[in-house]
Protein backbone atom coordinates (compact mmCIF):
# COMPACT_ATOMS: atom_id res chain seq x y z
CA UNK A 1 0.00 0.00 0.00
CA UNK A 2 2.89 2.53 1.11
CA UNK A 3 6.62 1.84 0.34
CA UNK A 4 8.10 1.61 4.01
CA UNK A 5 11.14 -0.46 2.74
CA UNK A 6 13.98 0.22 4.89
CA UNK A 7 11.99 1.60 7.25
CA UNK A 8 12.17 0.93 11.07
CA UNK A 9 9.60 1.61 13.65
CA UNK A 10 7.98 0.66 17.33
CA UNK A 11 5.11 -0.21 17.96
CA UNK A 12 3.74 0.09 21.59
CA UNK A 13 0.17 -1.27 22.87
CA UNK A 14 -0.63 -4.40 21.38
CA UNK A 15 -2.66 -6.53 23.87
CA UNK A 16 -4.44 -8.94 21.18
CA UNK A 17 -5.74 -9.02 17.48
CA UNK A 18 -8.17 -6.32 18.02
CA UNK A 19 -5.84 -4.08 19.55
CA UNK A 20 -5.06 -0.61 17.16
CA UNK A 21 -1.99 -1.43 17.43
CA UNK A 22 -1.57 -4.67 15.68
CA UNK A 23 -3.84 -3.19 12.80
CA UNK A 24 -1.06 -0.69 12.26
CA UNK A 25 2.25 -3.46 12.79
CA UNK A 26 0.06 -5.19 10.15
CA UNK A 27 -0.53 -2.26 7.65
CA UNK A 28 3.50 -1.38 8.27
CA UNK A 29 4.25 -5.04 7.61
CA UNK A 30 2.88 -4.99 4.57
CA UNK A 31 4.56 -1.36 3.46
CA UNK A 32 8.23 -3.73 4.29
CA UNK A 33 9.06 -2.11 7.17
CA UNK A 34 10.99 -3.59 10.33
CA UNK A 35 9.32 -3.62 13.37
CA UNK A 36 9.55 -3.55 17.15
CA UNK A 37 6.88 -4.55 19.39
CA UNK A 38 6.26 -4.18 23.23
CA UNK A 39 4.22 -5.89 25.78
CA UNK A 40 3.31 -5.00 29.11
CA UNK A 41 4.51 -7.53 31.60
CA UNK A 42 4.67 -11.30 31.62
CA UNK A 43 0.65 -11.98 32.23
CA UNK A 44 0.08 -10.18 28.91
CA UNK A 45 3.52 -11.93 27.02
CA UNK A 46 1.59 -15.01 25.95
CA UNK A 47 -0.81 -12.65 23.66
CA UNK A 48 1.69 -10.30 22.40
CA UNK A 49 4.49 -12.16 21.63
CA UNK A 50 2.24 -14.65 18.44
CA UNK A 51 1.02 -11.27 17.37
CA UNK A 52 4.30 -9.63 17.15
CA UNK A 53 5.91 -12.49 15.80
CA UNK A 54 3.22 -12.96 12.41
CA UNK A 55 4.43 -9.41 11.36
CA UNK A 56 7.75 -10.21 11.23
CA UNK A 57 9.11 -7.64 14.87
CA UNK A 58 12.93 -8.36 15.27
CA UNK A 59 12.40 -7.40 18.70
CA UNK A 60 9.62 -8.17 21.30
CA UNK A 61 10.22 -6.18 24.39
CA UNK A 62 8.38 -5.68 27.43
CA UNK A 63 7.27 -2.11 28.45
CA UNK A 64 5.26 -0.90 31.33
CA UNK A 65 5.81 2.79 31.23
CA UNK A 66 5.06 2.74 35.01
CA UNK A 67 8.05 0.56 35.92
CA UNK A 68 11.40 3.06 35.74
CA UNK A 69 14.24 1.62 33.46
CA UNK A 70 11.77 -0.55 31.32
CA UNK A 71 10.85 2.40 28.47
CA UNK A 72 15.13 3.54 28.28
CA UNK A 73 15.56 -0.59 28.06
CA UNK A 74 13.35 -0.98 25.03
CA UNK A 75 15.31 2.28 23.29
CA UNK A 76 18.39 1.21 24.20
CA UNK A 77 17.90 -2.08 22.38
CA UNK A 78 16.58 -0.48 19.53
CA UNK A 79 20.06 1.17 19.72
CA UNK A 80 22.08 -1.84 19.69
CA UNK A 81 19.68 -3.64 16.92
CA UNK A 82 19.14 -0.69 14.33
CA UNK A 83 21.15 2.24 15.38
CA UNK A 84 17.97 4.21 14.73
CA UNK A 85 14.51 5.00 14.38
CA UNK A 86 12.17 6.37 11.91
CA UNK A 87 8.46 6.05 13.66
CA UNK A 88 6.83 5.19 16.49
CA UNK A 89 3.24 4.31 17.42
CA UNK A 90 1.72 5.40 20.91
CA UNK A 91 -1.81 3.37 21.34
CA UNK A 92 -1.97 3.21 25.21
CA UNK A 93 -4.12 4.17 27.82
CA UNK A 94 -5.29 4.19 31.56
CA UNK A 95 -7.70 5.28 33.91
CA UNK A 96 -8.79 3.43 37.18
CA UNK A 97 -12.00 2.47 37.13
CA UNK A 98 -13.62 4.27 39.69
CA UNK A 99 -12.65 7.10 38.12
CA UNK A 100 -13.47 6.75 34.59
CA UNK A 101 -16.87 5.74 35.81
CA UNK A 102 -17.36 8.58 38.58
CA UNK A 103 -18.25 12.61 37.00
CA UNK A 104 -15.45 14.77 36.06
CA UNK A 105 -15.44 16.68 38.99
CA UNK A 106 -15.17 13.94 41.55
CA UNK A 107 -12.19 11.81 40.13
CA UNK A 108 -9.38 11.43 42.92
CA UNK A 109 -6.00 13.31 42.39
CA UNK A 110 -4.29 10.18 42.17
CA UNK A 111 -6.65 8.76 39.71
CA UNK A 112 -6.08 11.92 37.07
CA UNK A 113 -2.68 11.87 37.74
CA UNK A 114 -2.23 8.40 36.87
CA UNK A 115 -4.29 8.59 33.95
CA UNK A 116 -2.65 11.39 32.29
CA UNK A 117 1.23 10.00 33.14
CA UNK A 118 0.27 6.53 31.32
CA UNK A 119 -2.10 7.85 28.98
CA UNK A 120 -0.41 11.27 28.22
CA UNK A 121 3.16 11.72 29.55
CA UNK A 122 4.27 8.69 28.54
CA UNK A 123 4.18 9.85 24.78
CA UNK A 124 6.56 12.47 26.00
CA UNK A 125 9.02 10.30 27.80
CA UNK A 126 9.24 8.13 24.14
CA UNK A 127 9.34 10.81 22.21
CA UNK A 128 12.26 12.52 23.94
CA UNK A 129 13.81 8.73 23.81
CA UNK A 130 13.17 8.46 20.53
CA UNK A 131 14.09 12.13 19.31
CA UNK A 132 18.40 11.13 18.81
CA UNK A 133 17.28 8.01 16.99
CA UNK A 134 15.67 9.98 14.01
CA UNK A 135 19.13 10.78 12.49
CA UNK A 136 16.96 11.59 9.35
CA UNK A 137 14.15 12.53 10.51
CA UNK A 138 10.57 10.37 11.81
CA UNK A 139 7.11 9.99 12.38
CA UNK A 140 5.28 9.65 15.95
CA UNK A 141 1.90 8.77 16.32
CA UNK A 142 -0.56 8.63 19.32
CA UNK A 143 -3.91 7.53 19.53
CA UNK A 144 -6.97 10.22 20.55
CA UNK A 145 -10.61 9.97 20.47
CA UNK A 146 -13.80 12.63 19.78
CA UNK A 147 -14.10 12.47 23.61
CA UNK A 148 -11.12 15.08 23.67
CA UNK A 149 -13.19 17.54 21.31
CA UNK A 150 -16.28 17.14 22.98
CA UNK A 151 -18.88 15.57 25.53
CA UNK A 152 -19.09 12.44 25.09
CA UNK A 153 -21.32 10.17 27.39
CA UNK A 154 -19.04 7.70 30.11
CA UNK A 155 -16.39 9.34 28.66
CA UNK A 156 -15.40 10.82 31.88
CA UNK A 157 -11.76 11.88 32.80
CA UNK A 158 -10.15 10.29 29.68
CA UNK A 159 -12.06 13.44 27.96
CA UNK A 160 -9.27 16.35 29.50
CA UNK A 161 -6.49 13.27 29.34
CA UNK A 162 -6.99 12.75 25.30
CA UNK A 163 -7.21 16.71 24.98
CA UNK A 164 -4.45 16.81 26.58
CA UNK A 165 -2.35 14.12 24.83
CA UNK A 166 -3.84 16.30 21.33
CA UNK A 167 -2.12 19.15 22.74
CA UNK A 168 0.61 17.88 23.63
CA UNK A 169 1.15 16.28 20.13
CA UNK A 170 0.75 19.86 18.42
CA UNK A 171 3.41 21.37 20.84
CA UNK A 172 5.55 18.28 20.46
CA UNK A 173 5.26 18.94 16.17
CA UNK A 174 6.33 22.23 16.74
CA UNK A 175 9.58 22.08 18.94
CA UNK A 176 10.61 18.30 16.75
CA UNK A 177 9.70 20.31 12.88
CA UNK A 178 12.83 21.40 12.35
CA UNK A 179 14.75 17.43 13.11
CA UNK A 180 12.26 16.64 10.28
CA UNK A 181 10.54 14.66 12.85
CA UNK A 182 5.88 14.67 12.31
CA UNK A 183 3.79 14.36 15.28
CA UNK A 184 0.07 13.09 14.55
CA UNK A 185 -2.71 12.49 17.16
CA UNK A 186 -4.79 9.77 15.19
CA UNK A 187 -8.75 9.76 16.31
CA UNK A 188 -10.61 7.06 15.40
CA UNK A 189 -14.38 6.23 15.88
CA UNK A 190 -15.82 3.68 18.16
CA UNK A 191 -13.76 0.52 17.70
CA UNK A 192 -14.34 -2.46 19.89
CA UNK A 193 -11.08 -2.84 21.99
CA UNK A 194 -10.09 -4.06 25.21
CA UNK A 195 -9.32 -0.31 26.22
CA UNK A 196 -13.19 0.92 25.01
CA UNK A 197 -14.60 -2.10 26.92
CA UNK A 198 -13.90 -0.35 30.16
CA UNK A 199 -16.56 2.55 28.73
CA UNK A 200 -19.83 2.05 29.86
CA UNK A 201 -22.47 1.63 27.21
CA UNK A 202 -19.73 1.30 24.99
CA UNK A 203 -22.51 -0.64 22.48
CA UNK A 204 -24.31 2.68 22.17
CA UNK A 205 -21.58 4.63 21.46
CA UNK A 206 -20.80 2.47 18.46
CA UNK A 207 -24.37 2.65 17.61
CA UNK A 208 -24.53 6.11 17.70
CA UNK A 209 -21.67 6.36 15.72
CA UNK A 210 -22.90 4.53 12.86
CA UNK A 211 -26.20 6.39 12.63
CA UNK A 212 -24.84 9.54 12.75
CA UNK A 213 -21.66 9.34 10.72
CA UNK A 214 -22.17 10.19 7.15
CA UNK A 215 -20.88 6.69 5.70
CA UNK A 216 -22.68 5.33 7.82
CA UNK A 217 -20.39 2.17 9.57
CA UNK A 218 -17.65 1.84 11.86
CA UNK A 219 -14.21 1.81 10.91
CA UNK A 220 -12.03 -0.93 11.81
CA UNK A 221 -8.19 -1.18 12.65
CA UNK A 222 -7.42 -1.85 9.74
CA UNK A 223 -8.86 1.11 8.23
CA UNK A 224 -6.71 2.90 10.74
CA UNK A 225 -3.35 0.71 10.14
CA UNK A 226 -4.14 2.04 6.29
CA UNK A 227 -3.45 5.73 7.32
CA UNK A 228 -0.82 5.33 9.73
CA UNK A 229 1.13 3.57 7.28
CA UNK A 230 0.46 6.50 5.02
CA UNK A 231 1.50 9.28 7.52
CA UNK A 232 5.14 7.34 8.27
CA UNK A 233 5.54 7.07 4.56
CA UNK A 234 7.72 9.75 2.79
CA UNK A 235 4.73 10.83 1.26
CA UNK A 236 3.39 12.23 4.24
CA UNK A 237 6.42 14.18 4.56
CA UNK A 238 5.16 17.97 4.84
CA UNK A 239 2.23 16.32 7.42
CA UNK A 240 2.45 17.57 11.40
CA UNK A 241 0.71 18.74 13.79
CA UNK A 242 -2.57 17.40 12.93
CA UNK A 243 -5.16 15.41 15.10
CA UNK A 244 -6.84 13.48 12.42
CA UNK A 245 -9.95 11.90 11.96
CA UNK A 246 -11.02 8.73 10.73
CA UNK A 247 -14.79 8.27 11.86
CA UNK A 248 -16.46 7.59 8.85
CA UNK A 249 -17.25 11.60 9.33
CA UNK A 250 -18.60 11.29 12.49
CA UNK A 251 -16.48 14.06 13.58
CA UNK A 252 -18.55 16.70 11.23
CA UNK A 253 -22.05 15.80 11.74
CA UNK A 254 -23.19 17.34 15.13
CA UNK A 255 -27.04 16.79 16.61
Amino acid sequence: MFNLTGKHGLVVGIANDHSIAYGCAKAFQRGGAKLAATYLNAKAEPYVRPLAEEVGAELILPMDVEHEGEMEAVFDAIKNQWGKLDFLVHSIAFAPKDDLHGRVVDSSREGFMRAMDISCHSFMRMARLAEPLMHNGGCMLTMSYQGADEVVSNYGIMGPVKAALQSASRYMAAELGPRGIRVHAISPGPLATRAASGIRDFDQLMETAIERSPLHRLVDIDDVGALCAYLVSDGARSLTGGTIHIDGGYNIVRG
